[in-house]
């Protein structure tokens, strides 16, 4: 009778490490859309960095953008991303153009670097 009780327990016991980890997944994954909420009417592209080209780099820039409700960006933050890109892609974020709303919202984006 003892082990059948530890079984029990244990079964239990993986149930809920289970549930655990699936509501973990559910919570902590981000979601698909990687692009901004507010639709863009106006993008400037980053310069690919000289250092990157030397090293024959490639990849994305994650950012958060606060913009304005005149649609224009007010502050940019990296988020994500190689370094040697974050300067180059600030820069770019600072020119983009969104279309206007009643309040200010934070836009996420992702930029793509790639050596041509």
């Amino acid at each position: 009778m003892i082990g059948s009780d530890s079984r029990r327990v244990g079964g239990k016991a993986q149930i809920l490490v289970a549930i655990a980890l699936v509501l973990l997944a559910v919570l902590v994954t981000p979601g698909v859309a990687e692009g901004p909420a507010r639709r863009v009417v106006a993008k400037a592209a980053p310069t690919y960095p000289e250092l990157a080209h030397k090293m024959h780099l490639s990849g994305k820039v994650k950012l958060d953008l606060m913009v304005a409700t005149n649609g224009a960006v007010t502050s940019v933050k990296f988020v994500g991303g190689n370094p040697v890109f974050e300067k180059s892609a600030v820069e770019a974020a600072k020119q983009w153009r969104f279309e206007p709303a009643q309040k200010e919202t934070q836009e996420h984006i992702a930029l793509e670097f790639s050596e041509q």
